[in-house]
């Protein structure tokens, strides 16, 4: 398979997009203690206290709090009792992302559409109400156990939704730059990839933007295959991972193997100012793959010119990679859990509409090192 490169184009005959999607509304993690969970993303990654559910405000079987950081905002839920979906999900995961919710003009419309394209429903239309107004949200299943919802919020002004309320705390470090969901990646199993890619097309209206083929995405021990997978607007982006052969084992099978199946793999997060982010955030104790020196020899002569000082970008072990439309800067972080699962990705974007392409070898490369070091390779 040949890479591809697509760039939808709209014509005076294109037809409307029936799912209009406004971004990402925001990212729920199943976690095993949503209390410690929430007190790591405040001091490591730099979110805010927003809102809490639990026993204290009705809800019986979790508690969920909710942390922001500009338009970035993060769901961690455990559950409270054994033997519900939450517990459940755990016992077979490990702490990993169950909800990627996408903020929608209309729920309803948006779960009718869906659904009646194949999409299996999650969650029919609901309305939640509070003094603040009404949250309607929807849903449908998608790769392995994750969920999108479709988030209505415009009547709505209170801190997040109905059932929250607001968490004030004492402690609340300095954010860290970040701003927005770049975009999400999933990981599927073996000849997967081009079934949850049609899904996407045909279910959710979405362009397949780029394919990767394992010529692209290839060392010398493992390969795997991507497509990225883009609404109408370009606001929400999903990057689909499948395995491909290798001598040994890739990132994606360590994933899944983990994981106990398919699931999200990373979540990459922007900011506009990377090297500033990514200081703060090693200060504050986030691990990232390291980079080998050697990266950054020849690196200029591939991107060209870049405004920033090689130097830092050289200390921090941040990518660089250029496309028709311009460059980025990108970095990986070890994963975040103690299962060789989920792991952010830091990138900031000087034009480029890409993801990397060019960088796939090294980072692969320093990938299977972290692999070799945890017996995994």
């Amino acid at each position: 398979m040949a890479t591809e490169t697509f760039s939808p184009s709209r014509s005076a005959e294109a037809p409307t997009d029936f799912l209009p999607l406004q971004g990402t509304d925001y990212v729920e993690f199943y976690v095993g203690n949503a209390k410690q969970a929430a007190h790591y993303y405040k001091t490591a990654f730099g979110f805010q206290s927003l809102a809490y559910a639990g026993p204290e405000t009705g809800v019986k079987d979790r508690a969920s709090y909710v942390v922001r950081q500009n338009k970035l905002t993060f769901v961690l839920t455990t559950p409270i009792k054994n033997n519900n979906e939450i517990a459940d999900h755990i016992a077979r995961h490990g702490d990993g992302v169950k909800v990627l919710a996408l903020k929608v003009e209309d729920a309803t419309s948006a779960w009718e559409e869906t659904t009646k394209r194949s999409g299996k429903s999650y969650l029919e239309p609901a309305t939640l109400k509070d003094d603040d107004g009404e949250v309607v949200m929807s849903g449908i299943h998608t790769y392995g156990d994750t969920v999108h919802l479709f988030i209505e919020r415009k009547n709505y002004s209170g801190p997040f939704m109905p059932g929250y309320r607001k968490w004030e705390s004492v402690y609340n470090p300095t954010g860290t730059g970040l701003l927005y969901v770049d975009h999400c990646v999933g990981n599927v199993g073996w000849n997967q990839m081009n079934p949850w890619v049609k899904f996407y097309e045909e279910v959710m209206g979405f362009k397949n933007i780029l394919s990767f083929d394992d010529k692209d995405i290839s060392t010398e021990y493992s390969a795997l295959m991507s497509k990225v997978m883009s609404n109408g607007n370009g606001y929400v982006k999903f990057p689909i991972n499948e395995p491909a052969e290798g001598k040994k084992k890739s990132q994606v099978e360590e994933y899944l193997e983990f994981y106990n199946g398919e699931g999200v793999q990373h979540v990459a997060l922007a900011t506009h100012n990377i090297i500033e982010t990514v200081t703060e955030l090693r200060n504050r104790g986030v691990e990232f793959v390291k980079i080998p020196e050697s990266y950054y020899a020849t690196v200029l002569d591939r991107v060209g010119h870049i405004d920033e000082d090689l130097k830092p970008l050289s200390e921090l072990g941040i990518l660089i990679d250029r496309d028709e439309e311009g460059y980025l800067l990108q970095i990986f972080s070890k994963p975040v859990e103690d299962r060789p699962t989920l792991f952010f990705e830091i990138i900031q974007r000087k034009g480029a509409k890409s993801f990397g392409k060019g960088n796939f070898k090294a980072l692969f490369e320093a990938i299977e090192r972290e692999q070799a070091e945890r017996g995994n390779l």
